[in-house]
């Protein structure tokens, strides 16, 4: 059985993290498959956007720690290098020049809290729960889980719920800005909007994801100059091209 179904429905692509008898738990023979889904969607040029989520009642419970991490009196370089691979395998999606969206129907936490961080955009379902637990059995954040959630919800409130390590609820987790969207229905919901993001122009959709993360960590003049390139060469889109027409004959 596949550790990691991929999809296509039209430009849409789909993962799905099966393990659903240990909720999605994380071990390397299921993160070998997903860098495998990830790598395999970069280099389709028909993919247009990405839904990841889970089968069974999980988005994903977190790392299976004894198989990931192993031998842990190994010595910190080998560990390191173990841990870095670890990250690699879900990382990719930030890679992805296309929209990424996670649809987290249920518990997120840890290492599986990290793979829905990767993503764009989380639509959260009811039951979702957002869980950044590290620090409650003792291990330090890892797999970008410290940027990631700065990004989303600032420096102040990701020391917050790494210091508490409790599980974030749906509706607090949209307050505070890890999930954009609530829906009953979050996998729905995030593949009529992966379909809706797939319709608009691919090279404007990758100038965006890539001029937001310019205006993330840079500065306005950063920004200007990145929006100056992409705006200029969206000028000659058909899209544009198309409603510049309509425009002229009101």
């Amino acid at each position: 059985m596949s550790l990691v179904l991929l999809s296509s429905d039209g430009p849409v692509r789909s993962i799905v993290l099966n393990a659903p008898e240990r909720l999605n738990a994380l071990d390397r023979p299921l993160l070998d498959e997903l860098a495998e889904a990830i790598a395999t969607i970069g280099a389709d040029p028909e993919a247009r956007a990405v839904v990841v989520t889970g089968s069974g009642r999980a988005f994903s419970s977190g790392a299976d720690l004894e198989n990931l991490f192993g031998d842990r009196t190994r010595p910190p370089a080998v560990l390191e290098q173990v841990l870095r691979d670890v990250y690699a395998s879900f990382l990719g999606l930030r890679d992805l020049t296309i929209p990424t969206i996670a649809a987290v129907h249920g518990p997120a936490v840890g290492a599986g809290l990290n793979i829905a961080l990767a993503c764009d955009v989380i639509v959260a379902g009811p039951k979702a729960g957002f869980g950044p637990t590290f620090s409650t059995i003792g291990l330090h954040p890892g797999g970008g889980c410290t940027w990631l959630l700065t990004q989303r919800i600032g420096s102040a409130n990701t020391l917050a719920a790494l210091y508490s390590g409790a599980i974030i609820d749906a509706v607090e987790g949209h307050r505070l800005g890890i999930a954009q969207e609530i829906a009953d229905d979050a996998v729905g919901r995030a593949t009529a909007l992966a379909h809706d993001l797939a319709a608009r122009e691919p090279q404007v959709m990758a100038a965006i994801k890539q001029t937001a993360r310019v205006a993330a960590g840079g500065s306005l003049e950063d920004t200007i100059a990145a929006e100056v390139r992409a705006q200029a060469a969206s000028l000659t889109t058909d899209t544009f091209e198309a409603f510049a027409a309509r425009f002229a004959r009101r």
